[in-house]
């Protein structure tokens, strides 16, 4: 049977009572951010990493970045953002070899666990209580293998992992209308430059090769 990750999220939750939890969420966007924001920030202190070194060109890093600030106009005084340098040399090498990936495929598995892998470090190493990502919210991310990571880098961090699938209960849809109500900048492919060629192809109308 399928697993109903938004019903594992309910139960963490339900399991807190009043008390309120830190958690560290790795974010990869304003768009994906808003409704995740806007869910978690219910029921846990949430801090934002900022840690993407699969976002490329730089240019477009920092673009995404200064949405993600705009984001977090909204919460002031309860969320805190944590930036990161720039580091496409990190993405570079954990791609080495699978450049000829499709899209969804080997490449993308290891880009989540490098984001999560930090994530989950991090959590751990700033006694944060659980960490998740936003990246659940997109109908284009598989959520069974973001969360197989993510507990995997329970048991090696010893931080708990949330687990989520934020497009549930029309989280995705929810997160277009506030990237709207905002005014965000929506891009229109993943994050590297291999997202970047096939989004370009699919525009173009023209046959993906994969």
């Amino acid at each position: 049977m399928k697993r109903n990750y938004q019903r594992e999220t309910d139960n963490v939750i339900k399991s807190l009572g009043e008390e309120r939890k830190k958690l560290l969420l790795q974010c990869c966007c304003g768009p994906c951010s808003s409704y995740v924001l806007e869910y978690l920030t219910k029921y846990f202190d949430v801090s934002v990493l900022f840690y993407n070194p699969n976002i490329q060109p730089e240019e477009e890093y920092s673009k995404r970045l200064f949405w993600m600030r705009e984001v977090l106009k909204r919460y002031p005084e309860t969320v805190k953002l944590i930036e990161c340098e720039y580091d496409g040399n990190a993405f570079g090498f954990i791609s080495k070899g699978l450049e000829k990936e499709p899209e969804g495929g080997k490449r993308c598995t290891e880009c989540f666990r490098l984001r999560l892998r930090e994530t989950a470090r991090r959590a751990a190493e700033e006694n944060f209580d659980f960490f998740c990502t936003t990246l659940s919210v997109s109908p284009h991310k598989d959520e069974k293998r973001l969360n197989d990571i993510g507990f995997e880098l329970e048991k090696e961090f010893g931080v708990r992992w949330l687990p989520s699938d934020f497009k549930k209960r029309e989280g995705y849809k929810r997160s277009i209308q506030l990237s709207h109500e905002y005014g965000l900048y929506r891009q229109n492919y993943c994050g590297c430059l291999f997202s970047l060629a096939e989004s370009e192809q699919r525009t173009n109308g023209k046959a993906v090769n994969t």
